[in-house]
This record gives structure tokens, C-alpha cells and sequence, in this order.
């Protein structure tokens, strides 16, 4: 059986699921960001019993058809943004990406999402991306050409223009001072 998980946002959070869900009894036979397949399958009751002791530890059973495609959209963009480590995938048309992964039209899945999230998908993506920003700010080890590049911006001065948008202070300013403080990814 395949279990929709919200708030799986990181490889720590499928560590954690894994030993909870092992812990139940279950095997699992593969797990990814916000789904995970076990054996055997659960009854209505150990269901409950997996929904609670998750719940306990941050995350969410998700049971609608509308709320599983919703965080799979959250998944993907996460996963893009925050984990993938040669930076390809970073520049393709996300609207493609997404239609073409989840095997649904663009157009649907933008409406169910901005109904379900009460923002856009590409304000999702703006948010991700800053957040990654000031991750890589906080590092020093690039310099403001350098993630922007890595982070699919034209320019440092597009990114900079996003970040003053998004936080109210330019990268510069934040790096100086980071009285901004940084959001966890399943509380965007």
C-alpha cells in the first residue's frame, strides 16, 4: 500500500518516517518525499495508529485525490529547489515539469494548487528559492553571481530585485545583518 505524507520536506524527515512506520511493524518497501510504500497493509485501525503517531512527529496522512496531487507539487518544487545538486532540472519551465511528471494538465494543476495553498505555484517557487538563497548567503561560499546562476536567475540583479521583494531587504543587507529569519520548508 502507498501512504501520502504532508510535510515530508527533507531526507531527515524520510529517516524519521521510515523508523516511525518500522517501529509500527510495517515494512517499507520504498519511500520519497511525501509517499511511502509498506507492506503489509494496514486496517482501518492501524491506519488511525499510523495518522496519529505521524501526526505526533509533524506530518499528515493525506487521503483526497486533490490534497495527494497538491503535495506532490509541493514535493517536486522542493526537490528541484532545495536537492538537486547539478542544477539542471533548476532552469527547466516548471509549468512542463510539473504537467509532464504528474501527467496532468498545467492548467489544472495551477488552479487546484493556488485553491488549495491560497497563493500560485510560481509564488511557491519564489519562496523556495529565497529560501534556498539565504541558506547559501548564510554559507559564504558563494558570491551573488555564483547563486544566481546555481539558482536559474538571468541575473544577480534579478535575484536581488526577488529578495528584496520577498524579505524587505536586499541579499547584501541580510547576509550583514540576518535579522531575517528562515523558514522551515513545510512551514512556506
Amino acid at each position: 500500500m502507498i501512504l501520502h505524507i504532508k510535510n515530508m520536506v527533507c531526507d531527515r524527515c524520510i529517516m524519521v518516517v521510515r523508523q516511525q512506520l518500522e517501529q509500527l511493524g510495517f515494512e517499507v518497501l520504498n519511500i520519497s518525499l511525501g509517499q511511502v510504500q509498506i507492506e503489509p497493509e494496514p486496517s482501518e485501525k492501524q491506519l488511525l495508529d499510523i495518522g496519529a503517531s505521524l501526526d505526533l512527529l509533524g506530518f499528515e496522512l493525506i487521503d483526497s485525490e486533490k490534497d495527494k496531487l497538491v503535495a506532490q507539487i509541493r514535493n517536486i518544487i522542493i526537490e528541484i529547489v532545495h536537492h538537486n545538486s547539478d542544477g539542471a532540472e533548476i532552469n527547466m519551465n516548471y509549468s512542463a515539469l510539473l504537467s509532464e511528471r504528474l501527467h496532468k494538465d498545467y492548467s489544472y494543476l495551477s488552479r487546484l494548487f493556488s485553491e488549495h495553498e491560497n497563493r500560485t505555484i510560481e509564488k511557491f517557487i519564489i519562496q523556495q528559492k529565497i529560501e534556498k538563497v539565504k541558506e547559501l548567503l548564510e554559507y559564504g561560499e558563494l558570491n551573488m553571481n555564483e547563486i544566481a546562476l546555481q539558482m536559474g536567475y538571468s541575473s544577480s540583479a534579478h535575484l536581488s530585485t526577488q529578495f528584496k521583494n520577498v524579505t524587505g531587504m536586499s541579499p547584501s543587507t541580510y547576509k550583514q545583518e540576518r535579522k531575517v529569519e528562515r523558514q522551515a520548508l513545510d512551514k512556506i
